[in-house]
C-alpha cells in the first residue's frame, strides 16, 4: 500500500491530528528559510507525543552531516531527508557515518523535476529513497506527472498533492506521497483534509 507522509508539523495540535489518523510518516522542516520551519526544541516536544509506529522525518537543506546525525542520536527523527544541493558524495559520506555509529536510518534525497534528465539523475542517486518534487518543496505546485511514465525506481511523489488530485497521483503508483500544503488551510494543518487524504490513499 502507498505510504503517506504529512510534512511540515509545527504545533502540538498537529501531532494530535496525525495521532488520530496515523500516516506512515510525518516531517519536520529544519531549514529556517522555509515557512514551515520548526526549531529543535519544538520538534522534540512534538516528537515526544507522536504515536509509536509513525516515523519522524527531518528535512534538511545543505546542513552539516554532524547536525543531521545529532538529530537522530537525540531521537528527534528516524529518517533524514535532504532537500538541498547535496551531492552524491555527501550522501555516501552520510550513509557511511550512520553505519559507523550503527544507526539504521534511511536517507531520502529530494529532486526538483522539470525534465526526463531530472528523473534519470534521481534514479542514479545513492540515497535509500528518492523524492520527486516540483521545486524547493512546500510550494503547492505540481510538476508534469507524465514524466513518471518510465521511472523504474520506487519514489515518493511530492508537490501540490491535495484532495483534488490525490486519486490521479495514486495512478502513478508511487511508493509514497508527501503532502504539505495540501494538508493545510490558511497555513495550518486541517484535520478534515488529513482525514480525507489518508482515507483515499488507504481506500478506506
Amino acid at each position: 500500500m502507498t505510504k503517506i507522509k504529512i510534512c511540515g508539523l509545527r504545533r502540538l495540535e498537529d501531532v494530535r491530528i496525525v495521532n488520530r489518523y496515523k500516516p506512515d510518516l510525518v516531517g519536520f522542516i529544519f531549514d529556517p528559510t522555509r515557512k514551515r520551519y520548526v526549531d529543535k526544541i519544538k520538534a522534540a516536544e512534538i516528537r515526544s507525543k507522536l504515536k509509536f509506529g509513525i516515523k519522524a522525518v527531518g528535512v534538511f537543506v545543505d546542513a552539516d552531516i554532524s547536525t543531521e546525525i545529532n538529530f537522530v542520536k537525540e531521537k528527534i527523527i528516524d529518517v533524514i531527508q535532504l532537500h538541498g544541493s547535496e551531492s552524491e558524495e555527501f550522501i555516501q559520506e552520510l550513509k557511511k557515518k550512520l553505519n559507523q555509529v550503527e544507526m539504521n536510518v534511511s536517507v531520502i534525497k529530494a529532486f526538483s523535476i522539470k525534465s526526463h534528465e531530472d528523473i534519470e539523475r534521481a534514479e542514479r542517486s545513492p540515497a535509500d529513497m528518492i523524492l520527486l518534487d516540483a521545486g524547493k518543496g512546500g510550494s503547492g505546485e505540481t510538476f508534469d506527472w507524465k514524466l513518471l511514465k518510465k521511472i523504474q525506481r520506487p519514489y515518493f511523489l511530492a508537490g501540490g498533492i491535495n484532495t483534488d488530485n490525490i486519486d490521479e497521483a495514486l495512478l502513478h503508483k508511487p511508493y509514497g506521497v508527501d503532502i504539505a500544503s495540501g494538508s493545510e488551510t490558511d497555513g495550518k494543518k486541517d484535520e478534515k483534509k488529513i482525514k480525507e487524504l489518508i482515507r483515499r490513499v488507504r481506500n478506506e
